[in-house]
């Protein structure tokens, strides 16, 4: 299983690589299933996972001038602080029983991965529709007021659960701004790195981190990386978006079933 996990690394990465995002909607799961992590602790090892690995992927976009400064900044400074809401003002006072009376028992980590599930459907829906959305005809200015808001919102879902919001940034860059697919990709994986790893160190001492272990595991997600910048400079990374949707979708309704139904083993 432990081979499985660490394979997994080199996927999350190729994946982020390839669509500017997904890395935490695989790790999260990963953290918590294959190495038996509880759902605060794989979402802190899932924000410094991705936010290095996106951080190396945003290099060879910073020399190729692919990545929009001032959308980054706009988008990501309002992110962070929804980041730092969600880790220090709300992750740390949840009760570790949400519900536990009328025959029902919600956990924490449960509730955690519940949230995470819906999220992925949510993702994986999005990916496995081919419709374009049109993008939005309004001012600039209107436009950068949305990419604002939207930017906060993803901050306090990056925070609470550990996702990036690569799936949620992308589409958000090309619709209200106009930017193309590689631009899109490059200005999320700067977002991304800002947020998870402001994220991760706003809540570094919180948990308890193996070092030795998350510099592996992020190392192959590097070596991933790599691939996916590789090779998505010869195909479109949006081809390969429905069959990635399909997984997600899937990986879901695992985590529900798992949550629900089935007897927790860790």
């Amino acid at each position: 299983m432990e081979f499985l996990g660490y394979f997994s690394a080199i996927v999350i990465g190729l994946v982020m690589g390839l669509i500017g995002g997904g890395g935490s909607i695989l790790s999260v799961p990963i953290f918590v299933y294959v190495f038996g992590f509880d759902a605060v602790t794989a979402t802190a090892l899932s924000l410094f996972v991705v936010g290095i690995t996106s951080l190396v992927g945003t290099a060879g976009f910073i020399r190729q001038k692919q990545i929009d400064f001032r959308t980054a900044f706009t988008f990501g400074i309002p992110s962070i602080f929804g980041v730092l809401f969600s880790r220090r003002l709300v992750l740390p006072y949840l009760p570790d029983y949400i519900i536990n009376r009328w025959g029902i028992t919600l956990t924490k980590d449960m509730f955690l991965l519940l949230l995470f599930a819906i999220l992925m459907l949510i993702a994986s829906f999005k990916m496995i529709r081919k419709i374009e959305r049109p993008r939005l005809r309004k001012s600039e200015d209107s436009n950068y007021t949305i990419l604002i808001s939207q930017g906060l919102l993803v901050g306090i879902v990056t925070g609470l659960i550990g996702a990036g919001g690569g799936f949620l940034i992308v589409p958000a860059l090309i619709m209200l701004l106009g930017l193309n697919m590689k631009k899109a990709v490059a200005t999320s994986l700067f977002i991304i790195s800002m947020n998870s790893i402001s994220g991760f160190l706003s809540t570094m001492k919180m948990v308890k981190h193996d070092w030795d272990f998350l510099l592996i595991f992020t190392g192959l997600s590097v070596v991933g990386m790599f691939a996916g910048l590789a090779v998505a400079k010869k195909m479109d990374g949006r081809k390969l978006k429905p069959l990635f949707g399909w997984t997600v979708l899937a990986m879901g309704c695992f985590i529900i079933i798992k949550e629900i139904f089935l007897e927790q083993k860790y």
